[in-house]
């Protein structure tokens, strides 16, 4: 399964990008959606999620969403008013998931993009 990202850049503190991945071979719905950063040094964290909801890292909620467009099997991630420690590595991922639980920890996923690097300066 191959996921596509696009959307990453660099931009000021307060700006906005969004992030999509595309899932040619998948129908989002069928299927949790999930994304994640890793900044230099630390843990791969979740950011957000979306399956039978949706799900927010604290650090991101307020501030982040999360959608999906069905009939172009993508997945955004909205970023708005970014702080510079939004800076990491996202990556974009897919689990074949029964249940809403733990779906912002990456154990959870199967599938992973290559990443698109986002800079907050």
């Amino acid at each position: 399964v191959q996921l596509v990202e696009s959307g990453g850049g660099s931009v000021q503190a307060g700006g906005n990008l969004t992030l999509s991945c595309a899932t040619p071979a998948l129908t989002p719905s069928g299927y949790c959606m999930g994304w994640f950063r890793q900044a230099p040094g630390k843990e791969r964290e979740g950011v957000a999620a979306i399956f039978d909801r949706t799900y927010y890292a604290g650090s991101v909620k307020g501030r982040f969403i999360i959608s999906e467009d069905d009939s172009e099997k993508t997945v955004f991630l909205q970023m708005n008013n970014l702080r510079p420690e939004d800076t990491a590595m996202y990556y974009c991922a897919v689990g074949i998931v029964t249940w809403p639980i733990g779906l912002l920890r990456d154990s959870k996923y199967d599938y992973w993009g290559q990443g698109t690097q986002v800079t907050v300066s």
